[in-house]
């Protein structure tokens, strides 16, 4: 154990030297990946659906998180009602039913574009240490495949889109409704979301452990040739 604890402090120390080292430029590339995906996701639904927005609604998030705080009785409850709350939504209005009805839209929803700001530091971090990284080619493939693996987890478990025939409620099973898997099917998934978001998170955390780690290990000590008479 006390082997252990010397190396586990060069690690953590390796870790926050690359952070502190790098922290700029992990805002801005978790600012950038949050703003993109909203970008993405509203290119997919414009091509899926062959049809161009045609209208935006804003919500005071602001306003109406504090109405949830003062009106909802349980406080154990408040969290998970302000998770799912909006920020805007844009999608395409279909009024040959009355007032009109919302095919599709995206949400724009500030709890996951929190999610996708970490998403995009973390693999802003993966990406630094992995740069760094002096093994063969082929190992610095697997892990950047890792972490492009735990980005699409995560990515695609915090999809906000919405569409009528999944019951018009945002969630990331809409996508994998839009890439032609069965509705019911899609719906069937939709709780192994935070599973399958913690996973991504898990494999980009154990990365970014094992990256430092390597870095921090002793070089080893080259072996002396035996004198020869």
């Amino acid at each position: 154990m006390a082997e252990k604890d010397p190396l586990m402090r060069a690690m953590f120390s390796t870790l926050w030297t690359d952070i502190r080292g790098n922290w700029k430029r992990m805002l801005l590339h978790g600012l950038i990946f949050a703003l993109l995906f909203q970008v993405l996701m509203m290119i997919a639904l414009i091509v899926r659906f062959q049809a161009l927005p045609n209208y935006v609604t804003g919500y005071n998030w602001v306003a109406n998180v504090a109405w949830i705080i003062k009106s909802t009785p349980s406080w154990s409850d408040i969290p998970p009602i302000v998770w799912e709350e909006w920020l805007l939504e844009i999608g395409k209005m279909n009024y040959d039913y009355g007032m009109g009805i919302s095919e599709w839209s995206l949400n724009v929803v500030p709890s996951r574009l929190l999610v996708l700001f970490i998403l995009g530091a973390t693999v802003s971090l993966c990406m630094a240490l992995t740069r760094r990284e002096t093994c063969s080619t082929a190992n610095t493939g697997t892990l950047r495949a890792t972490t492009g693996l735990g980005a699409v987890l995560v990515a695609m478990t915090n999809a906000t889109m919405s569409w009528v025939v999944c019951c018009a409620t945002p969630s990331w099973v809409v996508g994998l409704a839009m890439l032609g898997l069965g509705v019911s099917t899609s719906l069937a998934m939709e709780t192994m979301g935070p599973v399958l978001t913690g996973g991504g998170f898990g494999l980009l955390v154990a990365l970014i452990l094992f990256l430092a780690w390597h870095k921090s290990r002793p070089e080893p000590e080259p072996i002396a040739e035996a004198s020869h008479a």
